[in-house]
């Protein structure tokens, strides 16, 4: 849980001021917890204190780490981020501040002791945020300007009605636009298309002095690569240029299931080295980690019974998941081309299935199993993940040392495992974001749900894995990561360290933003 701080003398409790202020309806009675000049300014009515607003940006889908911030901003619009984080940067004693989408971090990435968590999701409210707006350029082609706020369901529903869509995708689409380009945003499309921040144009961005820089590759190019993959750490999004393509009507969903690791990666990285294929991600099958889980419901109850008996015998059995998508045009021939696709791959006979399903369906395959937790009561528990990218190289140890030897011995995994493999040259390494430095490497997903009490079992043995992995000399890289001390990150951010530090120093030198990634204020 974090530490909480004492509250900075930017932040002096100001109780009968405001009070009084509220009798006379100049303030309303819930801004009793900010600076007393930040209460002069227009912005003060959309700064809440109220239990239900402070109870909301102290949390996160993780449900481990808690911060209570003095207050939480609902901007009615993006001038109204710009003032808050101007205001901070000139006070004498900075506040910080951290920017929430969705609330989908699982280790207080969005939040800030003691400071000023930006609900984005408000800027919906006032409509006047980027929102969503679809054009041509003769150069680009067809994008789509999107405010950081939007969620990506939302996007790929506003894209849909021109006939197209972004072209890399997360497994899950309520996440915010502002969120995943922070982070990477990676999924099985990650292999063709790179991830979602190798797939932006251009940006708007308010940086730690609270300044508004519009950038891309050609303008304001070191903010550009900066923010991208760069944890909040240099500025605010609010608003992203997304590519856009035609849009399929239909995928061809296929998975195969597997024994043998070895003949389970190699054709992994056969798929992702062809063209063909639009989506390759792989997983574990164990008793612990069933055929259907929330991700997807997608093997019949015979079908599972069938696998059940498999991995009984096997321990782990590994699933390759592939998407081929299509329209009316290419309808006739798309099981002939995944036919042509799937020679000489090693799954075992009998255990190949396949599924049609509509593009939008596929996309947002994970949505009918968060709604079903959530009718149970079971999605709002905590979520010790553990995210990794390891090199291609060391994959089969990792396998025997992890897989094997850890989480299928203990028994304790709750969730979905993900194990599927990325090509280095759809990634930029001019951007803040950090993978294995070999042609291909492998992410590695331990999606763990647990009980209130629970998730401490589940985090030592993510500690295991680590320890583990540095024990032997297994180089992997925390994706979403998660450290304690300022030698954990230089390592993790290892050659690109120096450079992280310069770009902070230049876009947000007194150190205001995403407290919460424990970055530049470890302990």
């Amino acid at each position: 849980m974090a530490k909480l701080c004492p509250i900075p003398t930017c932040f002096i409790v100001l109780f009968i001021i405001s009070r009084l202020m509220s009798i006379t309806g100049t303030l309303s009675p819930w801004a009793s917890s900010v600076p007393i000049e930040l209460l002069k300014l227009d912005i003060a009515p959309r700064l809440h204190t109220d239990g239900q607003a402070i109870n909301l940006a102290s949390t996160d889908y993780g449900r481990i780490v808690q911060a209570i911030p003095a207050a939480v901003l609902h901007p009615s619009s993006i001038d109204d981020i710009v003032t808050l984080l101007k205001f901070s940067y000139n006070c004498s004693d900075p506040f910080r501040v951290a920017v929430r989408g969705h609330g989908h971090s699982v280790r207080g990435q969005a939040m800030a002791d003691n400071g000023v968590v930006v609900d984005m999701t408000s800027l919906n409210d006032y409509n006047n945020g980027t929102g969503i707006r679809v054009s041509r350029n003769p150069s680009l082609g067809f994008y789509a300007d999107v405010g950081g706020e939007q969620l990506w369901i939302d996007v790929l529903h506003a894209t849909l009605e021109h006939g197209l869509a972004p072209v890399s995708w997360t497994d899950y689409l309520y996440l915010s636009v502002g969120g995943t380009l922070s982070n990477a945003g990676i999924s099985g499309q990650s292999f063709r298309h790179g991830p979602q921040i190798s797939n932006v144009f251009e940006m708007d961005v308010i940086t730690g002095k609270g300044e508004f820089v519009t950038c891309s590759k050609h303008t304001n190019n070191d903010l550009f690569y900066a923010v991208l993959g760069g944890l909040g750490q240099f500025g605010i999004i609010t608003r992203a240029r997304i590519a856009l393509d035609k849009a399929p009507n239909r995928a061809k969903w296929v998975r195969m299931l597997y024994h043998d690791f070895s003949a389970f990666t190699r054709d992994q990285e056969h798929l992702i080295s062809i063209n063909g294929l639009d989506y390759v991600e792989g997983s574990l099958i164990m008793q612990q980690s069933p055929p259907n889980n929330w991700r997807s419901s997608f093997f019949s109850l015979s079908d599972q019974s069938r696998i059940a008996s498999l991995s009984t015998k096997h321990g782990i059995i590994y699933c390759l998941e592939v998407v081929k998508y299509y329209d009316d045009l290419t309808v006739d021939n798309i099981d002939e081309e995944l036919q042509v696709l799937f020679k000489g791959l090693s799954f075992l006979s009998g255990f190949i299935f396949k599924r049609d399903v509509s593009y939008v369906d596929f996309l947002n395959r994970v949505r009918s199993g968060e709604l079903k937790l959530q009718s149970k009561g079971l999605w709002e528990v905590p979520h010790p993940w553990l995210n990794l990218f390891v090199p291609k190289s060391r994959i089969m140890d990792f396998n025997e040392g992890v897989f094997v030897d850890i989480i299928n011995k203990q028994n304790k995994t709750t969730g979905p495992i993900l194990v599927y493999p990325l090509n280095r040259n759809k990634w930029d390494d001019r951007m803040s974001a950090v993978i294995p430095d070999e042609d291909t490497s492998y992410s590695i997903g331990l999606l763990h749900s647990s009980g209130d009490n629970g998730w401490e079992d589940l985090d030592e043995q993510n500690n295991e894995i680590l320890q583990f992995c540095d024990k032997v000399g297994i180089k992997a890289k925390q994706y979403l990561p998660h450290y304690r001390t300022k030698e954990e990150w230089m390592n993790h951010f290892g050659s690109k360290w120096d450079i992280f530090q310069e770009r902070k120093a230049q876009f947000d030198p007194k150190m205001i933003l995403s407290p919460g990634q424990r970055i530049f204020n470890s302990v």
